[in-house]
């Protein structure tokens, strides 16, 4: 069919502002394509202008559909599924706010690894850290897709252990900053649990464990990386590393402070030589980050440490960056 949608575009909003919305929706639109495709953009309640700016590219463009919700019906996981429901492309693809296509192939790049088998049900894309972030989390993301295949490829994976069967592995390894699945699928086959957080780690080992294949494609590129403060970085990290412990339901665990100084330590070390060699980084910048990255390594493990050491369902409230983000734009 001419008219056929063949992806749905799909961008969960929240005061999306000063986080890359306009970036993200520009560079969205200077897509190269051969096929038709549309936009849906779910608002949970912004109290900036992110709803002003979408709909600005709403009016200069026929394909953008906004939906907006109260903040309290949204999850990470359920609005996602919602998503999948409510539109109508062959594919949806997955986008984050603050998650930038690199370049005008990004999206065509999304749809082609599922012309290599119908088995595959899952795109991830690469991500490709902003240029001022810091060391500790932009080696960090590199060093995760790297794993996942090379840059000018697609690599197909498939769970091959049946005893990691239920487990969160390389193999199962899923980023919702950027990805794609086929529509009906998610609808009729394996859909989004309703989980608060991490949505994609659970769809990634779902789809894994009933026999599917997950495909890398280190063409399809966004820029990403969180634009975090260090006095919020060991929250962040708790808020990840907690929740994925909610869905896993893991017991909780000690981990002793001479452990977090020795991890702490060993990561410091292993980036100092990749600082001093990263291009990205002015002389000036290269000193300084010798000195400050330790303290985002420390707050890291920190974080970790805190969130494996909590019995699952008390309050969090005080150690939890996205319930305190959420309190103040409350306010």
């Amino acid at each position: 069919m001419a008219n056929q949608i063949k992806a749905t575009v799909f961008i969960p909003v929240y005061n999306g502002e000063n986080d890359h919305l306009e970036e993200t929706l520009t560079a969205l639109y200077n897509q190269k394509t051969d096929f038709e495709w549309n936009v849906l953009i779910i608002d949970s309640g912004s109290s900036d202008n992110s709803v002003k700016i979408i709909r600005k590219f709403h009016h200069k463009y026929n394909n953008l559909t906004l939906k907006e919700i109260d903040k309290s019906e949204y999850s990470h996981g359920g609005t996602r599924q919602l998503a999948a429901e409510i539109s109508d492309g062959e594919y949806m693809v997955y986008l984050s706010q603050d998650a930038v296509p690199y370049n005008q192939n990004w999206l065509t790049e999304m749809l082609k690894p599922f012309e290599i088998s119908e088995k595959i049900v899952a795109v991830l894309a690469r991500q490709k850290p902003r240029d001022y972030c810091f060391p500790a989390m932009k080696y960090d993301i590199n060093a995760v897709f790297n794993e996942q295949g090379i840059e000018d490829a697609v690599t197909v994976w498939t769970r091959t252990i049946s005893e990691q069967i239920g487990t969160y592995t390389k193999e199962s390894f899923y980023s919702d900053v950027c990805s794609a699945a086929p529509r009906l699928f998610l609808v009729n086959e394996i859909g989004y649990k309703p989980v608060k957080y991490s949505e994609d780690y659970e769809y990634g080992k779902d789809i894994i464990d009933a026999g599917y294949y997950k495909a890398y494609n280190g063409r399809a590129i966004v820029e990403h990386s969180n634009d975090v403060f260090l006095k919020d970085y060991k929250k962040r990290i708790f808020d990840e590393t907690y929740n994925v412990r909610l869905n896993s339901g893991a017991p909780e665990s000690r981990m002793s402070l001479w452990y977090v100084t020795r991890q702490s330590l060993k990561a410091t070390l292993k980036d100092l030589p990749k600082i001093l060699k990263d291009k990205d980084y002015s002389f000036k910048k290269k000193l300084y980050w010798s000195v400050v990255n330790s303290l985002f390594h420390i707050e890291k493990w920190r974080g970790i440490r805190l969130a494996n050491s909590i019995k699952l369902g008390e309050d969090i409230s005080e150690f939890s960056l996205e319930y305190q983000r959420k309190k103040k734009n409350s306010l």
